[in-house]
């Protein structure tokens, strides 16, 4: 993940937009829009709820993995101060994986992080579209095949419950940012939304460039897809 302002961030890990490769067509269905826009906030609500001590996006061996999650779909998340990671994770054969490829959020802080005034919504949602748009080498292999449905995403205005030790603290002077409840905040990003995986091990790999940015992400997960006894 690297750091736009002091409340925007870029990160690894997934709207109808031009990019190389990740175009939705005009006769997609709506109901699969609707269903990612929900989902790319869902993502970062869940990547910011959790310490930065232990959060999936600092996690350098799949330990943490499993922290938040629930529900059908499952978060896999990118890197944060880093370029690349190899992870080792178990995950229920029922759940459907929801990560990005590339994404970046911008979250307002009136009254903190050195922030005055609120900033408007629409201020965030410019400076993470540019990151976006600069985006490039973009790809996911499971299991060796490229999957080449990447979906670009703009969300709505969503909010972010902040832990006290959370991924903003160590860019916001003086090196603090309260715990609570923020908003406005938005995403913009590439995403990929895959099926529930038959059990067994398989190998996921993601990455992204943003090279006017400086930015490089390269995760490999390594899965093993659980069986689920559901009667």
């Amino acid at each position: 993940m690297k750091k736009l302002t002091s409340k925007s961030m870029s990160a690894t890990a997934l709207g109808t937009c031009i990019l190389a490769g990740s175009l939705m067509s005009a006769g997609a269905a709506f109901a699969q829009t609707e269903a990612y826009t929900q989902l790319s906030g869902e993502w970062w609500q869940w990547a910011l709820s959790i310490p930065a001590g232990e959060n999936p996006l600092t996690d350098t061996t799949g330990a943490d993995c499993m922290l938040g999650q629930r529900g059908a779909n499952w978060f896999l998340a990118g890197t944060f101060g880093a370029s690349e990671a190899t992870r080792t994770c178990s995950i229920p054969e029922n759940a459907t994986l929801f990560f990005p490829v590339i994404n970046s959020v911008g979250v307002d802080t009136p009254g903190a992080c050195g922030q005055g005034a609120p900033i408007p919504s629409q201020v965030y949602r410019d400076a993470a579209a540019a990151f976006i748009d600069g985006a490039s080498n973009l790809s996911v292999l499971l299991d060796g095949k490229s999957i080449a449905q990447l979906h670009r995403i703009q969300s709505k205005v969503f909010w972010v419950a902040l832990p006290e030790d959370n991924l903003f603290t160590p860019f916001c002077p003086p090196n603090s940012l309260p715990a609570g409840v923020y908003s406005p905040a938005i995403d913009d990003g590439i995403y990929v939304r895959l099926n529930p995986l038959a059990a067994g091990s398989h190998t996921l790999n993601i990455h992204a460039e943003n090279a006017s940015a400086g930015f490089i992400v390269d995760v490999t997960y390594h899965l093993t897809v659980v069986p689920v006894v559901t009667k």
